[in-house]
């Protein structure tokens, strides 16, 4: 356990430098690059972020393994353990100065996710989760103590407020999320799109969203987030209600309270069967 408070403590630590850099730059990026799509972006603060956090990862533990979203993999021989980080998610709306973006670091050991951090620096808030120990939320500058994160209570899906995302190759192929997004937005109460797949995570885990959706994320998307869903007392699956696995090559992943997960997998289900069909 103490290695995982020192790792804790670690990311606590780049967390910080990290938000500072990027709400300095909220807004304001001004070296703005196109990757895979014309919403698939990154700026020099992201490599900012991302430098000042690989930097203290490195520092810290030299035998560990990072993949970082900018950098790639910094494969290691050998290495027991592996850091995930993703040093702004949500580039787009920080281009456009929406405060919905976050830092998400995660390491993973040979039992899985271990330790999470999802931080918002312009919203204040700090989620954390800690393998067996539950999943918290910080609300920064406001003195108050963290406070334990529990999944909501919702039972049915047409009473859910749901969240989802859509992939960067939206324009260019059928595997886009519209007919899932259709379906649902008619099955449960409401859907939204933040735009920052740790975040709507971190936000399952807190009980204000009671179900979540998406595509063709990456390991960096999921590392943080699938943890805090767990550790809140949610359940996490891939679409056909399996194990997860955030390192597929299809990327999707179905997060919720437990309450609704059945009836959003099956619908989910449905949608996608007749997208088939529809081929």
């Amino acid at each position: 356990m103490s290695e995982l408070k020192a790792a804790l403590a670690v990311m606590h630590a780049a967390a910080d430098e990290a938000g500072a850099i990027a709400l300095a730059g909220l807004g304001r990026a001004r070296d703005i690059q196109r990757k895979a799509g014309p919403s698939d972006l990154v700026t020099e603060l992201d490599l900012a972020s991302e430098r000042a956090i690989v930097g203290r990862l490195r520092a810290a533990f030299p035998s560990d393994a990072i993949v970082a979203e900018e950098s790639g993999a910094d494969a290691i021989a050998g290495a027991l353990r592996r850091w995930y980080v993703d040093p702004i998610d949500g580039t787009t709306n920080f281009v456009h100065g929406l405060p919905f973006f976050c830092v998400s670091i995660a390491l993973h050991d040979e039992a899985g996710p271990a330790v999470g951090l999802v931080e918002a620096p312009a919203l204040g808030w700090r989620f954390v989760a800690v393998r067996g120990q539950g999943a918290t939320l910080e609300e920064r500058g406001r003195g108050r103590s963290p406070r334990p994160l529990r999944t909501s209570a919702t039972l049915r899906l047409d009473e859910a407020l749901l969240a989802t995302g859509f992939p960067y190759d939206l324009r260019n192929g059928d595997e886009d999320n519209l007919r899932e997004f259709s379906a649902l937005q008619r099955d449960a109460q409401a859907v939204r799109r933040v735009g920052s797949a740790a975040l709507d995570l971190a936000m399952v885990a807190a009980g204000w969203f009671d179900g979540y959706w998406e595509q063709k994320l990456k390991p960096w998307d999921l590392a943080a987030g699938v943890l805090l869903v767990t550790e809140a007392g949610g359940q996490v699956s891939g679409y056909a209600g399996e194990a997860p696995d955030f390192r597929a090559s299809s990327g999707r992943i179905v997060a919720s309270n437990g309450h609704i997960h059945g009836e959003l997998v099956a619908r989910l289900s449905a949608a996608r069967s007749a997208l088939e069909f529809a081929r």
